[in-house]
């Protein structure tokens, strides 16, 4: 993916010129648009009508594709100009399953259900394709920006994505305006989310009933507890010089009804993190003989839901697209943005492992993700326009 060289004097007329052409007050008023619209994970459809309509009143020519998700089609839109390489600016409008917060504006901030994740930053890709178009610098290779639902975990799958990829809308190279940007990240862990019961065959009775010859749920659970501490322990001793090390964590631990009733179930879930190099289906199958080892040990009933959410994700620093990249947020921003590691799993990993282009994920200074206290900075949102729209002049103008 060779990219010429633009001298120091046409990288800033470029910039200035773009500079120009973001709308602040458009940016703002688009995100806000987007934030009123309530768009639970699987419930997105209102939101994805809104941004095509948005789009539609402004000139664009907006596709609507199901791609497996007839309740809320995604949205896809190019800026065409011939030729050349094609750009992706990917965002998801769904939110996590919290109580809605309407869109609100305190002095730099942009507040409300979405505003971080990822509203705000899909409104800047919106305004960045607007102000590349105003300028009429776009002289080859197409912009396509794609929106769409089915992101969050647990209550998304990323299979609207996926099949959006497989059906050709991918670009050679994608930008994710998650809200990630101190930060160029270069590798990432995959993650699943498990849920795992543990039973006993008997009926509720009073702990002084209790059957002798049946298991304690809540002492096989703090069994499992021990050997995924244990686990722990055993993933630590390997680091990813970006990543750190693989890990498995507990976030939820429950059992019984009443102090002195004999549980008849115990459940527990976390997350299975893996590093780069690793397979899935080696991290499940580890998993569920742990299981089966505590079932065998203990006399329990164990039982597990495994929910596979991204693989692990990997980027060639040295990557063309990405020393553009860097490049540009350098002349824009006044600093270097270094590598690092995806603390998350993001589209990036789907980006990576389905289609096998470059995906950056870099999105505008924010906060408060998957809480009812989200915000973002507005002016870093105008900054971010800026920097996409650069990055697709220099890269869609550039001869393949």
């Amino acid at each position: 993916m060779p990219v010429a060289w633009f001298g120091m004097e046409e990288q800033t007329k470029i910039i200035d010129r773009l500079k120009g052409c973001v709308n602040r007050e458009r940016l703002v008023e688009t995100a806000i648009r987007l934030i009123e619209v309530p768009s639970r994970t699987g419930e997105a459809g209102g939101v994805l009508d809104r941004l095509g309509e948005i789009l539609t009143l402004e000139g664009f020519a907006v596709e609507r594709v199901e791609a497996g998700h007839p309740a809320a089609p995604a949205v896809a839109m190019r800026l065409d100009r011939g030729g050349g390489r094609t750009l992706q600016f990917n965002g998801h409008l769904d939110t996590v399953h919290l109580p809605f917060v309407p869109p609100s504006v305190a002095g730099d901030l942009l507040k409300g259900s979405g505003a971080a994740d990822m509203k705000g930053g899909t409104a800047a890709a919106i305004e960045a394709v607007r102000a590349v178009r105003d300028s009429g610098m776009l002289q080859s290779g197409t912009i396509l920006l794609t929106a769409h639902d089915l992101h969050e975990a647990p209550w998304g799958d990323g299979r609207q994505l996926e099949n959006l990829i497989r059906l050709g809308y991918v670009g050679d190279a994608v930008l994710l305006p998650e809200p990630l940007c101190e930060v160029l990240p270069v590798a990432g862990r995959g993650s699943a989310t498990w849920k795992v019961r543990i039973r006993r065959p008997g009926p509720p009775v009073h702990e002084v009933m209790r059957p002798r010859d049946e298991p304690s749920v809540i002492a096989a659970a703090a069994e499992l507890v021990a050997r995924l501490g244990h686990l722990e322990d055993s993933l630590a001793q390997v680091v990813h010089p970006v990543c750190g090390p693989a890990s498995v964590f507990i976030g939820q631990i429950h059992g019984g009804e009443i102090f002195n009733q004999f549980p008849q179930e115990c459940w527990l879930e976390g997350t299975r993190r893996w590093l780069p190099g690793t397979r899935p289906s080696d991290v499940e199958r580890e998993f569920r003989q742990l299981l089966a080892e505590l079932a065998t040990a203990t006399g329990a009933r164990v039982d597990c839901d495994w929910f596979f959410i991204r693989d692990s994700f990997a980027l060639d620093a040295g990557d063309p697209f990405v020393s553009l990249f860097r490049d540009l947020f350098q002349r824009i921003s006044g600093r270097e943005l270094a590598c690092g590691p995806k603390p998350f799993v993001d589209d990036g990993n789907t980006f990576q492992a389905v289609a096998g282009v470059p995906t950056i994920t870099h999105g505008p200074r924010a906060g408060g993700q998957h809480t009812v206290a989200e915000w973002v900075s507005i002016d870093d949102l105008a900054r971010l326009a800026l920097l996409y729209g650069a990055t697709a002049v220099r890269f869609c103008n550039t001869p393949c």
